[in-house]
């Protein structure tokens, strides 16, 4: 049976990973694989987390199953980092986080859910979006359908070709959304335009769907938030996919929530149960470790404190990246979007050819998209890296 099978071509970021790796030159710059680093190079186990882990180990009495659900302590203190202390919504009963493997996790595991709601559920994606996006909402059985956010020619958001596009939808279609830090152009949409989207999602009947990987790298944990509360204390129903890879630096943790929000208590009870019966058909209990580790941090008013120190520090560094990065680039081109943008992620707007130049002649490696990851740079590397691109853009 398996002699059927032709090997598929590998996936494009673990192609550039692989190729860097194998780069021998002294003063590679790796501006490719999207994981937060520090000024060393080095994606950093944050001191919270450190210490959040040794308390786990000295106190950890068991390994035994958490449930589909998860812990509870987690989906509680989720609940209140992404929806805001004293949320009506939680109050209410109408909103149910649930523990899931990973952002990942809970994007397939909200994709299965919708699938069994509507079997011919249409879910709208950003045009580009994150490239995972499709598989794990298209693999479920759910059809695809594009709108235009970003435009080529400006990298800004192209809000009016959004709306006018986001108008086919029909009642019942499904909008993704990124919370913050849009990944991969960093172009994210300011609070006046989630007001105008959540219109349109009223007006129309679609069901909200928000990707909020990024919380707290763009301007801080609550502004990064405005626009899904907006959105989310106007809308009856919606889904929202939460990770805490990049926020809490535990990627290989695999941890993240999906979080139900349903018109009524009741309504929410029931939805949460089909919901939960869809997990226990797929991996049936989450990984317990990263989930321990953020409960116990957003459960201890110290090691929270420490934790947004760290993680505010995080934003900073990216943020002044972003200034320094524009103004580098600034004698070849009006590259002030980078500046204007927000999270870990640009588009250099430069073609195919460039960036294998640049990869060829001076070992600094992008996606062939000319994506970028901000927080691969630091003020050591940032003059090679422009000095470079001052070359291969030829001027």
């Amino acid at each position: 049976m398996f002699e059927t099978l032709q090997p598929l071509p590998q996936d494009p970021i673990l192609q550039l990973m692989h190729t860097f790796r194998e780069d021998t030159r002294p003063d590679k710059v790796d501006l490719g694989i999207g994981v937060y680093k520090d000024d060393a190079g080095n994606t950093p186990i944050m001191a919270a987390v450190h210490e959040a882990e040794r308390r786990l180990l000295e106190g950890e009495t068991t390994k035994s199953y958490v449930g589909p659900a998860g812990s509870a302590g987690f989906n509680n203190a989720m609940a209140e980092l992404i929806l805001g202390s004293n949320s009506p919504l939680v109050r209410d009963g109408r909103v149910s986080v649930i523990q899931t493997p990973g952002g990942c996790g809970a994007l397939r595991m909200a994709a299965e859910f919708l699938r069994l709601c509507k079997a011919d559920t249409k879910v709208w994606v950003s045009t580009p979006t994150w490239a995972n996006h499709l598989p794990l909402l298209g693999g479920a059985g759910l059809t695809i359908r594009e709108y235009p956010y970003l435009n080529p020619q400006t990298l800004q958001v192209d809000f009016g070709a959004m709306l006018e596009t986001l108008e086919q939808a029909d009642a019942g279609d499904v909008v993704l959304l990124h919370g913050c830090c849009h990944n991969p152009s960093g172009a994210d949409l300011s609070l006046a335009q989630w007001q105008e989207v959540t219109s349109l999602i009223q007006r129309k009947g679609l069901l909200p769907f928000v990707d909020m990987a990024y919380q707290g790298l763009g301007e801080g944990l609550d502004a990064d938030a405005a626009g899904l509360r907006h959105l989310a204390g106007a809308v009856p129903e919606m889904l929202i996919a939460a990770s805490c890879s990049k926020n809490f630096g535990l990627y290989r943790e695999r941890t993240g929530a999906l979080a139900l929000i349903s018109g009524t208590a009741a309504v929410n009870a029931a939805a949460t149960s089909q919901l939960l019966s869809v997990i226990r058909s797929h991996y049936s209990m989450p990984p317990a470790h990263g989930a321990a580790i953020v409960e116990t941090i957003l459960g201890d008013d110290d090691l929270r404190a420490q934790w947004q120190k760290e993680l505010g520090g995080m934003c900073e560094r990216i943020l002044h990246l972003r200034h320094a990065f524009a103004g580098a680039l600034s004698p070849v081109g009006d590259f002030d979007f980078i500046a204007r943008q927000r999270g870990m992620f640009s588009f250099l707007g430069i073609s195919p050819e460039q960036v294998g130049r640049l990869r060829k002649e001076h070992g600094i490696y992008m996606l062939e998209s000319s994506r970028v990851n901000v927080a691969g740079l630091n003020d050591r590397v940032l003059p090679q890296v422009a000095s470079a691109l001052r070359e291969v853009l030829g001027k």
